[in-house]
């Protein structure tokens, strides 16, 4: 057992453990520590500040779930654009599930809209069903919003997986973009330009949502298939 693994388990909580592995059916229940998140955050702002962060971070695969989702969490603080984006690259074949793919939100990326969306276009086309979620989540976080072109909505339609973990993500970016730009994305409904689960899904979730108007919500429920 590494020192960082036993760091890892003496912050453990089991009935933590249990949970996530009930949330998380991809993974094996016995590689679940159960390091609560706020903990692992707070962990993680610490160790990317020793040498040994850098070894960790190109060692790969990891072998318990907690340590892959410090993994996420460290990439989410890597300062430098070029080194988060190589450190994702490196990361990402080997993310196996949901919640380490979500956990990552690299900080930088914010300023680097320009470069980061041809990244984007590349994981959201890629046969891995975590590296096209990554990508979509990507496309959600920064590009709805100021940086928003209504081409954008085309890199989400094209992700025709019919993989569970991708289909969501597309529901819940569509769902997101109705919220925030209705004009733009509602043709995509209208026309049922997505598989019809994604699209019933879509519909289901942008009206569980506060952004979107009353009005709005009952439109879309006359357009469910």
């Amino acid at each position: 057992m590494t020192p960082l693994q036993r760091q890892l388990i003496s912050m453990a909580d089991r009935k933590y453990a249990e949970f996530q592995a009930r949330i998380t059916p991809t993974v094996d229940p016995a590689l679940f520590i159960g390091v609560r998140v706020p903990q692992l955050r707070g962990f993680a702002k610490d160790y990317i500040k020793t040498p040994e962060a850098q070894e960790f971070l190109n060692s790969l695969p990891h072998e318990f779930y907690d340590e892959f989702m410090l993994h996420g969490l460290l990439l989410s603080l890597v300062k430098d654009y070029d080194k988060c984006i190589d450190g994702v690259e490196l990361f990402l074949p080997y993310v196996d599930n949901w919640a380490v793919c979500d956990i990552m939100s690299p900080r930088v990326f914010a300023r680097h809209k320009v470069e980061l969306i041809t990244k984007i276009k590349e994981w959201s086309a890629s046969p891995l069903i975590y590296t096209c979620r990554f990508g979509l989540e990507m496309l959600m976080s920064h590009y709805l919003d100021d940086d928003f072109r209504p081409e954008y909505l085309e890199i989400a339609a094209a992700a025709t997986s019919d993989e569970y973990y991708v289909k969501m993500m597309v529901a819940w970016f569509f769902a997101t973009a109705l919220a925030k730009q209705w004009d733009a994305t509602i043709p995509y409904i209208e026309n049922r330009r997505l598989a019809p689960w994604t699209h019933n899904k879509t519909i289901q979730k942008a009206r569980e949502s506060y952004r979107i108007t009353p009005e709005q919500k009952e439109y879309l429920k006359g357009l469910k298939v």
